[in-house]
């Protein structure tokens, strides 16, 4: 099995943003065929995907104007030249914003990024008058910010892990008892690498992203695999099959809310279509509460 690089870092030990910006272009022209954007294919291709050439075509650019840009020297690119090679390789929303964040970080905000991330008491008490549905908080680079009972029934009672351990990337690719709540594991992982990358891209100087990227790059072959693919996602709705070890199987959509004072911070639910399988397991968790965690989701710490 080919190794898979381990990402690239700033002396500061920041992310390094220029080899992002080249890997993601490549990657992104790799994945299109000619015929997929109306040219010709003429001949066999070393590498797959379009060349370099044609993409430069496509976005109405010159080749070294382009080719200095997959290098990772985006300094004086427009908004508008990213936007052509943004429409030229077929980039989702997503994409697009990932490809500005990289290209032009100076035209967004930074915040401190060692800054506590603080949820407000008033969220906290809303959490907790939610009995029904699992619903949690979660913040910068993943972490669980605060929860509700029933995402403790669910899920499992953080509240007994350390809270450097509360963070979603780490749980989805360090602790086997995540790999086997979701029945679609390999789509939950390829997410939450997805969500991280978004993340990297804005804030690719935060040293505890880095470390917690090098660190799941370390201990994880899947990770390392599906953060060499440079893909990107943000977070919104969809639904995600699961098996608790109580009450079986689920089928459960889930719901983004991006809170307005905080960006960086969402409200995110489960919940069951009504008068299901699934509606029903949710009304035995939530009739357990607590001891569903002390009965069958107790979170174990992982060995050293």
């Amino acid at each position: 099995m080919d190794e898979q690089p381990e990402p690239a870092q700033t002396a500061g030990g920041g992310l390094d943003r220029r080899a992002d910006l080249s890997e993601f272009l490549r990657t992104r022209r790799a994945r299109l065929k000619p015929e997929d954007v109306g040219l010709p294919d003429f001949g066999r291709r070393r590498v797959p995907g379009l060349r370099r050439e044609e993409l430069a075509q496509l976005a109405g650019v010159s080749v070294a104007y382009y080719t200095r840009l997959e290098q990772g020297n985006g300094n004086n690119v427009s908004a508008e030249v990213l936007d052509a090679i943004a429409r030229a390789l077929r980039l989702s929303d997503a994409e697009h914003a990932h490809l500005m964040h990289l290209a032009k970080p100076k035209q967004h905000k930074k915040k401190p990024v060692a800054r506590s991330q603080q949820v407000r008491p008033a969220l906290r008490h809303l959490l907790a008058s939610i009995e029904s549905v699992p619903a949690y908080i979660v913040g910068r680079r993943s972490d669980i910010l605060a929860w509700n009972r029933m995402a403790a029934a669910l899920f499992g009672d953080w509240a007994e892990m350390p809270a450097q351990e509360r963070n979603w990337a780490r749980m989805v690719f360090l602790r086997p008892e995540y790999r086997e709540l979701y029945l679609e594991w390999e789509q939950k992982a390829s997410d939450m690498v997805g969500y991280l990358r978004m993340d990297a891209g804005c804030h690719p100087d935060d040293p505890r992203l880095s470390a917690l990227v090098g660190e799941l790059s370390v201990k994880s072959e899947d990770f390392r695999r599906l953060w060499a693919a440079h893909n990107v996602k943000e977070k919104s709705y969809g639904v995600k099959r699961m098996r608790h070890p109580l009450v079986g199987e689920l089928t459960l959509s889930f719901e983004t809310f991006r809170l307005v004072d905080d960006g960086e911070q969402s409200l995110i639910t489960h919940h069951a279509e009504p008068d299901t399988p699934s509606a029903e397991a949710l009304r035995l968790l939530a009739s357990w509460g607590t001891d569903a965690t002390r009965s069958g989701t107790r979170t174990s710490t992982p060995s050293d």
